[in-house]
């Protein structure tokens, strides 16, 4: 099996988040480069990686974010259990940012001590 075939998922999830770039085999290993939108595609393109056990053997990878590439809204679903300072925790790295999502939200939240499950809330980025 080569390596293209090996990592076909991950080739794949690229292409779905159509990643400028290349996944190429040589030397005996994959060179996987490229640039995508968000941070969030770059995640789960290398979270597809890491889905074969010993890809660190295989895999030269730089997937980056496109400079030019314009913010997209990242939005949240409410879970049952969800605050909004695990929701901070979770998606900027600082449970204390939940004034950030807070204040994002205000359209629809009156109190940051109350939020439903099912709500979708808008995450602003962590910068």
């Amino acid at each position: 099996m080569n390596l293209r075939d090996k990592y076909n998922h991950a080739i794949q999830t690229a292409k779905g988040f159509r990643m400028e770039g290349s996944a190429e085999e040589r030397d005996g290993k994959l060179y996987f480069k490229g640039v995508v939108k968000n941070q969030d595609e770059v995640n789960k393109i290398w979270d597809a990686i890491k889905t074969v056990p010993d890809w660190r053997n295989d895999i030269v990878a730089q997937v980056t974010i496109d400079p030019n590439a314009k913010a997209e809204a990242t939005t949240y679903t409410v879970k049952p259990g969800d605050t909004l300072s695990k929701i901070a925790k979770e998606h900027l790295g600082d449970a204390n940012a939940y004034m950030k999502i807070f204040d994002a939200n205000k359209d629809q939240l009156s109190d940051p001590d109350k939020i439903k499950p099912g709500q979708v809330l808008k995450i602003p980025t962590a910068a």
